[in-house]
């Protein structure tokens, strides 16, 4: 039997100033695997109560607009993220590191869209901190664990 390969690690973020533990590990074991990172952001769509009013007051084009405007600032944040880290903890370093790091954005349910991504990108690991955003224990990352069929590595975040 041989030892798993690494090829593809899905980095989940929820873009806090919290997360950047968790891309430290995911840029580490990248770089030791020379893996592709899928960076995501997943974002629950709004219930059915906020989608009617929306409807109700505002042209269906101008809401197509806004999400898709808001998806792609949400995805530019991303892309400043990466830059960010680039110049904070790998300039100094010299060591000419590049990585291939995709950003997505997914719009459902966290664990349905983390546990999704993981198959659909051919995930052969998932990076993922252990606290939400209020500090405490975070039902996502014990649901991902619990439904995904590939490792999950839980970095500890001070949430």
């Amino acid at each position: 039997m041989s030892l798993p390969e690494v090829k593809t690690i899905l980095y989940t973020t929820s873009l806090s100033k919290h997360t950047r533990p968790v891309f430290r590990q995911a840029i580490k074991l990248a770089s030791l695997y020379q893996a592709k990172i899928v960076m995501l952001h997943v974002v629950e769509p709004i219930g059915e109560m906020g989608h009617a009013l929306i409807e109700n007051y505002l042209p269906e084009d101008l809401v197509k607009k806004m999400h898709d405007e808001g998806i792609e600032n949400i995805k530019t944040t991303m892309k400043e993220r990466v830059v960010k880290f680039y110049e904070d903890e790998l300039s100094a370093l010299n060591t000419g590191l590049t990585l291939d790091i995709e950003q997505v954005v997914a719009e459902g349910n966290h664990t349905d869209s983390i546990v999704g991504a993981a198959k659909q990108f051919g995930a052969d690991l998932i990076v993922m901190g252990s606290h939400n955003t209020l500090g405490r224990s975070s039902n996502t990352t014990r649901q991902v664990i619990k439904y995904a069929k590939l490792p999950v590595l839980v970095v500890p975040t001070e949430g």
